[in-house]
């Protein structure tokens, strides 16, 4: 059973084993420092214990150890990296969104909250060190998106033009399971020498070498370290390099070698099926918008919130003359708060799970995201099918999935560059 969320970094810190104090020294040894933070050898050591327990529980074969330890390493690099993203915002992520990860993850082992943690202590993985660190994949997480959504611009053109593309297809769609070899063209290298190594690859796989074992050994793409396995999706979700090159072909089918900015790619079709389209919620919101200052408090700021729910409760303002005089999101604040009818998805992860799980009518306690704390209330919910605003939703989110995939590529790219890196060479397991 794979008991392990999407990323790395949950499969190692989470696995930090309470070891005896005569390893102590051993295991907390730094290998890399990375800006004003490190990490330690046991962070590489467990990580490469992880993969090859759910490399065999999964049948794959890993690459040698050398190809294993530096696509480690790297990844090791660029979590530590976006931790540190997380904390120059002051992402917090609170007990509730935590617990609700975590159940999340547990139905999708098919299991309750207590088999999964009894089965993390079966595995020597104790729940608080667990909890801890999912709570930090998800500051990272949040702040990576806060971030990268600051790159996207999306005009009303483009989602007008796919709008309409949309509204003219069948309602059933296609779903493809991908799987992703990327190759980097370094500066000064020969592009040829790159596309004659993939054109190899393509060789192997075309003769039935395992896709995950090469994508383990030779990608530089992001899912190197899931062996290349970008899990299901639509076209209208994929990178634009991917749905450039998917034309309804069959489940094993190769293509490429094709390059890009980012280097040369090779994809694989593991299956295909197809989804039916359904309906969508849209959800009218309204809030309340306050940033702490270096005046302000954030728990100065909770207390205005605070008095701002009593005051819309006692009947002294209402939300829409309270949203006037305080908030600070000015495009909602001139609307006495209201966002309109929208589908949650768009919305950042704190402020989504509010407004997918409030009742009508019921404001909310204040609450944190990456933009200051809020208060809201749900007004009204409703489903829509294939009216024009369900396909501008779905298109405007096509557009932000597209360009989201790839300016996430590009920011993690330019952080990595901007990063001091310093791998300490007497660490063993050192290349």
């Amino acid at each position: 059973m794979n008991i392990w969320n999407k990323t790395l970094l949950t499969l190692v810190a989470a696995c930090h084993i309470g070891a005896a104090n005569a390893n102590a020294v051993e295991m907390d040894k730094v290998a890399i420092i990375v800006n004003e933070g490190v990490v330690l050898q046991s962070d590489i050591d467990t990580a490469l214990k992880t993969l090859e327990i759910n490399a065999k529980q999964n049948g794959q074969t890993l690459p040698d150890q050398n190809t294993l330890i530096a696509q480690v390493k790297e990844q090791l690099i660029l979590d530590t990296i976006q931790q540190q993203e997380a904390e120059k915002l002051g992402v917090r992520i609170d007990d509730n969104r935590l617990n609700s990860a975590i159940a999340e993850i547990a139905k999708k082992n098919n299991q309750s909250v207590d088999q999964f943690i009894a089965t993390l202590s079966q595995s020597g993985i104790t729940y608080p060190e667990f909890r801890q660190q999912i709570r930090k994949e998800l500051a990272a997480s949040e702040a990576r998106n806060a971030l990268v959504r600051r790159r996207i611009n999306i005009l009303p053109a483009e989602v007008d033009n796919l709008a309409e593309i949309l509204a003219n297809e069948t309602s059933a769609t296609v779903q493809y399971k991908i799987g992703h070899i990327q190759l980097r063209i370094a500066d000064g290298e020969d592009k040829n020498a790159v596309l004659a190594e993939a054109n190899e690859l393509v060789k192997k796989l075309k003769n039935g070498e395992d896709f995950a074992k090469l994508a383990y050994a030779y990608s530089k793409g992001p899912k190197a370290l899931q062996g290349g396995d970008w899990g299901w999706m639509r076209k209208e979700e994929m990178p634009t390099i991917f749905a450039d090159q998917i034309k309804l072909q069959n489940k094993g089918t190769i293509i490429g070698p094709f390059t890009s900015g980012a280097g040369v790619h090779i994809l694989k079709i593991e299956d295909v099926k197809g989804l039916e389209t359904v309906a969508v919620t849209e959800i009218n919101a309204r809030h309340i918008l306050i940033k702490p200052t270096v005046i302000l408090s954030a728990d100065g700021v909770k207390k205005q919130l605070n008095e701002i729910i009593r005051q819309i409760k006692s009947g002294e303002a209402t939300f829409g003359e309270l949203a006037r005089q305080y908030s600070q999101d000015p495009g909602s604040a001139a609307q006495n708060g209201e966002l309109g009818y929208q589908i949650s998805d768009l919305y950042v992860p704190e402020f989504k799970h509010q407004v997918d799980t409030l009742p009508i009518g019921q404001i909310s306690e204040p609450f944190e995201t990456v933009h200051g704390w809020h208060i809201v209330e749900v007004l009204d919910r409703r489903e829509v099918d294939r009216t024009d605003a369900a396909m501008k939703n779905r298109a405007y989110r096509i557009l932000f999935n597209r360009k989201f995939n790839e300016e996430v590529s590009a920011w993690l790219q330019e952080i990595r560059a901007g990063a001091y890196v310093e791998v300490l060479k007497d660490q063993q397991n050192d290349n």
